[in-house]
């Protein structure tokens, strides 16, 4: 039985991931921030009629982390996979954040993402074998507005994960990114993660930021990728004989990524970034087509139709998992 260790397990994504793992024979670690969430995480393994363990892990503490993944190794026999999926949201307009607040979304997307798999790699080449898969976003290939902090860090984690598969690959390892669109979690609701300064009155953006939130709002009701959809790919990224490097979750999403690569830059900025900026200019109630981002990103309009290429494209570059 292979050992998978989850980061960021108690709510959302990590949590269906790791129960969905579980139950398709994987020995599971979840990892947790606040061992208060255990209770929780157990309660939900039960009603999913499945077994797994949790252990506390702050991806932002060094000590936090080296505990965790001693503990997997140990108990576990060694760690096969390693699931990067903590992290924090972090909502507004660059000028409206403070550098505080920059710094923690990196340490927990980046730098905390790094930690962990620093610490479990060496285990991964003892044995020659090991999948790392990260769960980034659409919103690492196609940032949007409001969420400059936060896409940057999922851009920084597309660049870490790419490379890091370049050099793994020789011992037997491979690192997979998992790119989901939008997904209705708590982070729309009580984890939201809005900037101190991202509601100020006061703020040149603040009008058009409230419209781009009520626009992403009315758009993730629509949608249906769902926490398993996210869970069902990184199943498959770590069970695959020959993993792709990413895979996109949802539709909309693959659509999104396959345009860009098929338009050029201009023709995309005109049509997908320009109607987004005209209805959040405009505070249009116009329900959006699709988006391009991760589970956190608001919504983005793309009005034109998806050309019959884009499918090909698709599958040539990544894989996309249907929801929708």
């Amino acid at each position: 039985m292979d050992t998978v260790l989850v980061t960021g397990s108690s709510t959302g994504l990590g949590l269906e991931t790791a129960l969905h793992l579980a139950g398709r024979g994987f020995r599971v670690f979840a990892g947790v921030r606040d061992l208060g969430h255990r209770p929780a995480v157990l309660e939900a393994a039960e009603e999913r009629d499945v077994d797994l363990t949790v252990v506390q892990l702050d991806v932002t503490d060094s000590q936090s982390v080296d505990r965790a993944v001693e503990t997997v190794v140990e108990s576990g026999g060694g760690v096969y996979g390693l699931v990067n999926n903590a992290g924090i949201g972090l909502r507004g307009c660059f000028e409206d954040l403070q550098m505080a607040e920059i710094r923690d979304v990196f340490e927990a997307n980046v730098f905390g993402a790094m930690a962990v798999t620093r610490r479990a790699l060496p285990h991964m080449r003892a044995a020659g074998r090991g999948r790392i898969v990260t769960i980034s976003s659409v919103g690492g290939r196609i940032a949007t507005f409001g969420l400059s902090a936060y896409c940057s860090t999922k851009f920084a984690q597309e660049g870490f994960g790419e490379s890091l598969d370049l050099e793994v690959r020789p011992f037997g390892l491979r690192s997979i990114l998992i790119e989901p669109g939008i997904v209705k979690t708590s982070r729309w609701s009580v984890n939201r993660g809005n900037a101190a300064g991202a509601l100020d009155p006061a703020s040149p953006y603040h009008a058009m930021f409230v419209n781009h939130e009520a626009l992403a709002d009315r758009f993730v009701e629509t949608r249906k990728t769902r926490p398993e959809h996210v869970a069902k790919a990184v199943h498959r990224a770590l069970t695959s004989r020959r993993p792709r490097m990413r895979y996109v979750v949802g539709r909309p999403a693959s659509a999104a990524v396959a345009l860009r690569g098929l338009m050029p830059d201009r023709l995309f900025d005109w049509i997908y970034f320009g109607t987004l900026l005209r209805q959040i200019k405009n505070g249009s109630a116009a329900a959006p087509a699709a988006a391009p981002h991760g589970s956190e990103p608001g919504a983005t309009v793309l009005a034109a139709p998806r050309p019959a290429a884009s499918t090909a494209m698709t599958k040539a570059t990544h894989d996309h998992i249907k929801s929708e």
